[in-house]
Parts: C-alpha cells; sequence; structure tokens
C-alpha cells in the first residue's frame, strides 16, 4: 500500500488562479503516480462535489475532495499559492490547497488517515508549518505525520495544576516537606496521627458539567465531517463543556455510548446529509446546522444549545425510521429519500404486474382478443374446452392487475411510515380506482398517506395512548385524511390529467408516437433501472389498466429499448474485447440473458466503471428502437418477459428488427467511443490481457 502523499504530489508554487485549474495541477500529478486511471472522469466526480457545497474554509483552506471509481488508493495532492484561490470560504482566497481522492470503495484504514488530516488542519500550528515549508519532501512528511508539527500541539497544563506543580518542585528543591495531614490534625510532625474522632468534612463535589451530543456529516464523509468534529471539541473544551462527537463518516461510524446519549443534555446536528438514527436524540434540547456551520462557529452553536436547554425547550420526538430509511448511506438527502419511497411502490407493484400482466397476455394468446368478454369461471367452467381455460387465466390476471394501483400507493407509503402507513396508503390507492385516477392517483395517495401518518407520528401523546396509536388512532385519522383529499380536493384533477392522457395515447400516432418513442427509449436507457428508467416502466404498466392502442404500442416501446443497454454490452465485449475489462467480458456473458430477459439493470456493470461513454451510447440505442417499434406499430399486452413474450406482440418481426437496429447503433457507439480512449499515461497500451480500463466492474 502506497504512502497517501509524496514529494511528487506536492506543489509548493501552485499557479492555477481557479479552483478548477488547481484541482486539474493538482489531479494531473495523481495520474502521473498512477492513482488515478481516468483524469476527466475523476474531475468530473470533483466537480459534482464542489457543486454540492463549496470545499473553502477560513484560514485559507481549500479541501476539494471526492469518492471517485477512478482513484486506485486514497491520495492526497498538496499546493500552496502566494496568490490565493477562491474556494467559496467566507473570509477570502484559500493559499493551502487539499486534493483529497478516495476509491468508491475506500478501505476503513486509510480513510480514518485523511479524516486524521482533516482533524489536523484545524490546527494553527500545522497549517503554519505548511506556510513555511520549503521542500516538497518535508512538506509530505508533515502532512503524513512523520515530522514534528504535523499533528496538534500538546495541551498546556490546566493553571491550578501547573501552580500545583510549581508548588511541589519549590519545596522538594528547598527540602523542606510538603504540608501534610499531619500539620491539618494539630499532630507534632513525625508524631503517629491519632485516629479522628469525627468525619472530616471533605470538599463539596464539582457540578457536573453540560454534556452535548454532536453529529457531524457532509455528503462524502471525509474532510468536512471531521473537521467539525475537531472544531466542536476544541470549543466545548474552552466552554468547559463536554462534547461527544459521532461522526458519520465514510468509513462508517460507531455509535455514541446509549448512556452518554441518555445523560446528555443537548444535541448538536451540524450535517448535510440525513442523520442516521436520529430517533436516539429524540426531546432533546436540538440545534440543527450545516456541517460548515459547525466548523466555522463552534462556539455559537453550543452557545444556542445551552440557551435552548436554560429555557427548557426540546426537541421533537423522533418517528421511526422508515424501512427505506434504515442503513441509509451517508449521501441520503431528502431526494434520495424521495426516490427510494417512489421505489419502493414500484418494486412491491412489479410483482403484482408481471402476474397479472402475464396471464392476461396467456389468455389473449389461447382464447383471442374477446376472451374478456367471456362470463365469470365461477359460473361456467368447461374442463376441455381451451377458451374455459383461456378465461379463468384472464379473470385471474384481472384480479391481480386490480391489485396494481392500491399496491403502489400502500408500498410508498410504508417507506415513507413504515407499517403505519399501510391502510391509509392502501385505502387512497383504492380511491384512486374508485374515481378513476389510475396510476398518477395512485402515486401521489401514496404520497400524501405517508406524510400524513409521518406528520401524526410528530404529535406528542401522552404515554397512557401510544399503545393504540398504530392499531387505532393513526390508521383511523389518517384514512379519514386521505380519504377527504383523494375524493374531493386531488382526486377529480388527477382524474382528469389520467382522463387527458389516456386519450392523448390514445390518437397517438405518425410524429407524434415517434417522438414519444424517442422520449421513453432515452428514459429506459439513461439510468438503467433507476428513476426514470423505473417512470418510463411505470409509465407503461398504468396504461395495460384501461388498454386502447397506444397504451399497448407505449408498453411495445419501453420494453424493446430497455433490452437494448445489456444486449449491446454483451455483443460490444464479444466483438471488441480487448477494450473491456476481464471482469467486464464476464459480465458480458451474463448481459446476453439479462437483456434477453427484459432486465436493463444488466448493463449497470460497464456504465459504473465508464459512464460518459457507456451511457450516452445505451441512450442513443435505446432511443432508436423506441422510435422505430412506435413507427412500426408494434403492441404488447404483456408488462415484462422480453423475447420470451414475443408471440404476444403484434408484429413481432419488426420488433425484433427495432430491438436489433437499437442494438448495433449502442454497440458501434460504445466501441467507437472506447477506441478513441487514450491510454493512460503511466500504463502501456491495452492488449487482449491488459486494458487501460482497470477499474473493476460494479457488482
Amino acid at each position: 500500500m502506497s504512502e497517501l502523499i509524496t514529494a511528487e504530489l506536492v506543489d509548493l508554487d501552485l499557479s492555477a488562479e481557479t479552483k478548477e485549474a488547481a484541482a486539474r495541477s493538482l489531479a494531473e500529478r495523481m495520474a502521473a503516480s498512477g492513482r488515478v486511471t481516468d483524469l476527466e472522469g475523476f474531475l468530473a466526480d470533483v466537480a459534482a462535489r464542489e457543486a454540492q457545497m463549496p470545499t473553502g474554509l477560513d484560514g485559507g483552506i481549500g479541501i476539494p475532495h471526492c469518492r471517485s471509481e477512478h482513484v486506485t488508493e486514497p491520495t492526497l495532492a498538496f499546493g500552496r499559492s502566494a496568490a490565493g484561490i477562491d474556494f467559496g470560504a467566507p473570509d477570502g482566497p484559500a493559499d493551502l490547497i487539499f486534493l483529497i481522492a478516495a476509491p468508491a470503495g475506500g478501505d476503513a484504514d486509510h480513510l480514518s488517515i485523511l479524516s486524521t488530516l482533516a482533524r489536523h488542519l484545524m490546527d494553527e500550528t500545522f497549517t503554519g508549518a505548511l506556510r513555511s515549508a520549503t521542500a516538497p519532501e518535508r512538506t509530505a512528511a508533515l502532512i503524513r505525520g512523520d515530522e514534528a508539527g504535523a499533528g496538534t500541539a500538546e495541551p498546556e497544563p490546566e493553571p491550578a495544576a501547573a501552580e500545583s506543580a510549581e508548588v511541589e518542585s519549590a519545596e522538594v528543591e528547598s527540602g523542606a516537606e510538603p504540608e501534610s495531614s499531619a500539620a491539618e490534625s494539630g499532630a507534632e510532625p513525625g508524631a503517629e496521627e491519632p485516629a479522628p474522632s469525627a468525619p472530616v468534612p471533605t470538599p463539596a463535589s464539582a457540578p457536573t458539567p453540560f454534556r452535548i451530543i454532536a453529529i457531524t456529516s457532509c455528503p462524502t464523509g471525509i474532510a468536512h465531517t471531521y473537521m467539525a468534529a475537531e472544531s466542536l471539541e476544541k470549543a466545548g473544551q474552552a466552554a468547559g463543556v463536554e462534547v461527544f462527537v459521532e461522526t458519520q463518516g465514510s468509513a462508517g461510524f460507531t455509535r455514541v455510548d446509549p448512556q452518554i446519549v441518555a445523560d446528555a443534555d443537548g444535541v448538536i446536528f451540524a450535517h448535510d446529509v440525513e442523520v442516521r438514527e436520529k430517533e436516539r436524540f429524540a426531546g432533546k434540547p436540538t440545534v440543527d446546522v450545516g456541517v460548515k456551520a459547525g466548523i466555522n462557529r463552534p462556539a455559537e452553536l453550543i452557545a444556542e444549545v445551552r440557551q435552548k436547554a436554560a429555557l427548557g425547550e426540546a426537541g421533537a420526538p423522533a418517528r421511526p425510521a422508515a424501512p427505506m430509511d434504515k442503513g441509509a448511506d451517508t449521501g441520503d438527502n431528502f431526494a434520495t429519500r424521495l426516490r427510494k419511497w417512489l421505489m419502493t411502490g414500484v418494486s412491491y407493484m412489479v410483482p403484482f404486474v408481471a402476474a397479472g400482466g402475464l396471464l392476461i397476455a396467456l389468455a389473449f394468446a389461447i382464447g383471442g382478443y374477446t376472451i374478456n368478454k367471456a362470463p365469470s369461471v365461477a359460473e361456467h367452467f368447461l374442463w376441455t374446452e381451451s377458451a374455459s381455460w383461456a378465461a379463468l387465466l384472464f379473470q385471474i390476471g384481472s384480479v391481480a392487475f386490480g391489485f396494481l394501483v392500491p399496491v403502489l400507493a400502500g408500498f410508498i407509503a410504508y417507506g415513507m411510515a413504515d407499517r403505519p402507513g399501510l391502510v391509509p396508503g392502501f385505502v387512497g390507492g383504492a380511491i384512486a380506482l374508485t374515481i378513476n385516477a389510475g396510476f398518477l392517483g395512485g402515486l401521489i395517495a401514496g404520497l400524501i398517506a405517508g406524510a400524513v401518518v409521518m406528520a401524526i407520528q410528530r404529535v406528542r401523546i401522552p404515554p397512557v395512548l401510544r399503545g393504540i396509536m398504530p392499531v387505532v388512532v393513526i390508521p383511523l385519522i389518517s384514512s379519514a385524511i386521505v380519504g377527504f383529499l383523494m375524493f374531493l380536493v386531488v382526486g377529480k384533477p388527477i382524474a382528469a390529467l389520467q382522463k387527458g392522457l389516456t386519450d392523448w395515447l390514445s390518437g397517438l400516432t405518425g410524429a407524434n408516437a415517434i417522438i414519444l418513442g424517442v422520449i421513453l427509449g432515452l428514459m429506459m436507457c439513461f439510468d438503467l433501472g433507476g428513476p426514470l428508467n423505473k417512470v418510463a416502466y411505470a409509465f407503461a404498466v398504468g396504461g395495460l389498466a384501461n388498454p386502447n392502442e397506444g397504451s399497448l404500442k407505449v408498453m411495445a416501446a419501453v420494453m424493446a429499448a430497455g433490452m437494448v443497454p445489456p444486449l449491446a454490452m454483451a455483443l460490444a465485449t464479444t466483438v471488441r474485447g480487448r477494450l473491456f475489462t476481464k471482469a467486464e467480458r464476464e459480465n458480458g456473458k451474463a448481459a446476453w440473458v439479462l437483456g434477453a430477459s427484459f432486465i436493463t439493470e444488466g448493463a449497470i456493470p460497464f456504465a459504473a466503471a465508464d459512464p460518459l461513454r457507456v451511457i450516452p451510447s445505451a441512450m442513443a440505442g435505446g432511443a432508436v428502437t423506441g422510435a422505430l417499434s412506435m413507427a412500426f406499430g408494434c403492441t404488447l399486452r404483456a408488462p415484462h418477459g422480453g423475447i420470451f413474450v414475443v408471440p404476444l406482440i403484434g408484429q413481432p418481426f419488426l420488433y425484433l428488427l427495432a430491438i436489433a437496429a437499437g442494438t448495433a447503433v449502442s454497440t458501434a457507439l460504445v466501441i467507437l467511443l472506447k477506441g478513441l480512449r487514450k491510454p493512460s499515461p503511466t500504463h502501456p497500451a491495452p492488449t487482449p490481457t491488459d486494458t487501460p480500463n482497470e477499474i473493476p466492474a460494479a457488482a
């Protein structure tokens, strides 16, 4: 394992004028050392992190940093600028610039080293030594901690302790005996001390200091997290306050002892991402700020939480973490959690869609499209007639399909508020069906139900009522509120929108249909199973609830486009395997089956390793396939199945032609883009067993 920083990664005369130029200059040193495999990809990750929050700090420090797939090992590059570079710090430009690079799966040991460095940046002795250093070798040694001055200064003894030590030392040097209990008891020196006749009063014990729990976290969890921790700890020492910090960084986090949490008088959240297990601190006086406030004004935060405690203020009770929030990553902000809530609903809905849709499709294949007019099989069923079996399949599938919207709504609410969200979610979804609000109505109902339950859970209630809250009170109140809103407030506008969308799909012809096919194809291939992909898929599945010619075309285009990315990557690894790593070539074999089965996620390992080339190529092929499928008038009644449901597709040969065309386009583009990539300056040109992209494919 290489050292975190070497002399080659130090530039004491950084001449860059902008933060982008500074990051590039230092990143080039990392690339030259073989620690960054793709310079442009790494700089894009640095810029993305910088866009989340400026990385300039008070005291003339800039710490651009990121976790990246293009980093081989945790690395630090240092630059010193005479003119200063603006990194967005309140007090002006930075002259000390640290570019911190951590691999996407960086090990805890190296990340701990980076966190230690972040704490040292709060020490003026350390930064002063860096400003006066004249040689790159010594500078690198200072940063690694190999030389004095690299760590924090030793704390000076407390005044009282120092004075006592001086007195004792003087007495020893003069030969005098220090004052003893013999003098206090009135006995002569050297005489035997009598037993006390009464207890000797002892000084009153010192009052318990004010205790604060501080939680620090930032999007990357490398630098700001630990700098805020160091700043708060130092401010606590200065104020005579005990500060216990829990850093929720990239290397995970160690929970503060529950007893310390119970004894704490206040809590400071200095964070830019969601605090994990926040419910532990419910009811305590709380100050909630961004992580940079923890770095720049810790004394104010401590004073604020002490004032809240003195006034008897208490934080709102925290609701239990919802299933999609438990074990969440440090980067899970509100937008990420919203995506997870929606994806929860979709993930629980898909099995109903697959079972119901495939049963209905098989029923049409056996009994024809008029099978939907058949009487109930409970009243009329002939064991020897295929029409009766087709009707049975259709009616079972229809029942399963009828759960689609309620399940979507119920499990969106479940993802937000855990089990208490299920009842109002299912009720809201059922109402959406009743008023013909369809898929959109179910989505809105789920979000409303989850929000209502979350709001009810925040209300303070007497302990005696807590036992009946999840069983009686929450289902009763939340169902009533959701029902009122869906029937009388938002339901009718959503139903009108759903009807307009259905009518629009029914009338899709010509250029309009092709444009929609292009859009759906781009959405299916942009994030390969992510939110946009699922939105397009859910849009298509929603149309199957009330199928018409337009909605069946949409379903066909969506499934065809979703098959393209994995098939294209499989074909590319077959025809130009030397452009891919060994792991990617192995993934390519599996991608044939995944693509044929309409599992778009089969292309994720390739996109994770090289997103700037793979994703645009996949999108281009998906757009071609979506447009051709719509232009050919292909239809599909099954929501899943890939090539295994081709017999159920309208215009099956043209449908396969559309998939083949899109696959060919994506394959050609990804091969072209990868072929144009220049080899890393520290790596030889690629061969069949040695490729320029050494990053393992993601699982």
